[in-house]
């Protein structure tokens, strides 16, 4: 993988690069992302690019290769718009000084499937867009993806590989049909760490598992979501070629930092969401199972409409987990909610309790713990409540 990101969204020019306040060079390889794109997910192949880092192809969901060319020719919609798009970027890039390299042509959209996008709109963004990189676009790139999210999610965390300074930045975009493998959710992640493509596809994968396919808004899927991570090498450390390799624990560490605090801002920005919840699902019986509880919970509409209302009903919690066929052991079930203690021991702790988990309920981010009392097993889920707004987004989206 080689490369940064410049996002060129219809008319609105933008660029991308790491905040000044990380002073990073990421290099002059770049990348124009304004269509759609089918399932991508990051793979690596031989080609070098002008920093001495391999080039990046991607891979459908079944696995099969494909370059960056092939990717917009075979993604959602229809395909003459891929095409357009596609050659506007050649042309931008045979611009006298035009960073933007021809052969990378990724294309990424989450607009509705029936529509053509405007490619005369798009054209002229890319042209503008061209004109205008900077190394302080990042938080302008972030801002230009969104959809229906209220806010820009930007994240970015450093760590030291082999003696040098190594910078990640990252921004996402995502409110809606969220669930994963991600749902529809675009994240672009950026270093200027030197790595084999290789051990990046590895690292990404094991952030991915960490974050953003610990989301969900609405338990809705989509064939639109993407999550990349582009290396440079411009930081000049030791190539990290494995696990083993010395930096690549702080590496990944910041990459999962990144990771992690774009996908909760996801989930805290869930389309009319007005509470960040955590979900813990503790003494599984097995990790499928402490899975399979967690997103139970996380997706009941029961649950997340009383968390709107901060309503501490406990009583959803577990009927939603024992509807999973999830084993727990009622003397040693307990549930709790922002801190308070709602059932212990096969029975209530009572309306005091009750009281006070409701007014603890009214904090914009709050955790959920389930302790199943089967097993040592656990997992995580970041998710949000369920308000009236949803319904109101979500019937209104199209008109």
């Amino acid at each position: 993988m080689s490369g940064w990101i410049i996002p060129a969204p219809l008319a609105m020019p933008t660029s991308v690069a790491l905040p000044s306040r990380s002073a990073a060079s990421f290099g002059r390889v770049s990348v124009v992302m304004i269509a759609r794109a089918a399932r991508l997910q990051p793979e690596g192949d031989a080609r070098r690019t002008a920093t001495g880092i391999p080039a990046r192809s991607f891979s459908m969901g079944s696995g099969q290769p494909i370059t960056p060319v092939e990717a917009t020719s075979r993604s959602a919609g229809p395909a003459p718009t891929a095409s357009a798009a596609r050659r506007a970027i050649v042309s931008a890039s045979r611009r006298p000084r035009s960073p933007i390299a021809t052969f990378e042509q990724p294309l990424f959209t989450t607009t509705p499937r029936e529509k053509p996008l405007p490619m005369d709109r798009i054209a002229r963004g890319i042209r503008a867009a061209s004109a205008e990189l900077s190394p302080f676009g990042l938080a302008r790139a972030a801002e230009a993806i969104r959809t229906t999210d209220t806010f820009a999610k930007l994240a970015d965390a450093s760590c030291r590989v082999g003696g040098r300074r190594v910078h990640i930045a990252g921004i996402a975009k995502g409110s809606g049909m969220i669930e994963p493998d991600m749902g529809t959710l675009l994240a672009f992640l950026l270093t200027d760490a030197a790595a084999s493509p290789a051990y990046l596809r590895g690292a990404l994968r094991r952030a991915a598992d960490a974050s953003f396919n610990r989301v969900t808004v609405d338990g809705e899927t989509s064939t639109s979501d993407s999550l990349l991570l582009f290396a440079s090498g411009a930081a000049g450390n030791p190539i990290l070629r494995g696990a083993s390799s010395r930096g690549a624990r702080a590496f990944e560490s910041a990459l999962a930092e990144v990771a992690i605090s774009l996908a909760r801002d996801v989930a805290r920005d869930g389309e009319g969401a007005t509470r960040l919840v955590t979900v813990r699902v503790r003494e599984a019986r097995s990790p499928a199972e402490a899975e399979r509880a967690a997103r139970r919970i996380a997706n009941s509409l029961l649950v997340k409409t009383a968390l709107f209302g901060g309503d501490a009903n406990w009583g959803r919690i577990l009927q939603t987990v024992g509807a999973g066929r999830v084993r727990l052991v009622l003397p040693r079930t307990q549930v709790k909610l922002a801190g308070v203690v709602v059932f212990r021991q096969g029975t209530s702790t009572g309306p005091a309790a009750r009281s006070l988990a409701a007014r603890a309920l009214k904090a914009r981010e709050i955790d959920l713990e389930v302790r199943l009392g089967a097993g040592r097993a656990e997992a995580q889920v970041w998710t949000c409540d369920l308000s009236y707004d949803y319904v109101r987004i979500n019937a209104e989206y199209t008109t």
